[in-house]
């Protein structure tokens, strides 16, 4: 089953972006209750393959899992950074 993470909230609207780097506008109205900015959806598929918004459900663990990808990431980048100007 697919994730999407809440990437932000303009107005009424929830701009979500899928496992394939996929944007989805969805109403704010149509996530789990206590979903917003940064929370990661695990969002079932219905028949034909769409996902079931209203079955969708906050994934804790793997917002935390991508949160520790990501830092690990930024520490290994800061490790290789020399510092100082670039010189084009």
């Amino acid at each position: 089953m697919p994730h999407y993470a809440v990437d932000r909230i303009e107005g009424q609207v929830a701009v979500l972006v899928g496992d394939a780097a996929t944007t989805v506008n969805v109403p704010e109205s149509m996530l789990p209750p206590g979903a917003g900015e940064g929370s990661v959806l695990h969002v079932p598929l219905d028949g034909d393959g769409n996902p079931d918004w209203s079955s969708a459900v906050i994934d804790e663990a793997e917002r935390e899992r991508r949160l520790k990808v990501t830092r690990e990431t930024l520490r290994r980048l800061r490790q290789s950074d020399p510092g100082g100007d670039l010189t084009l």
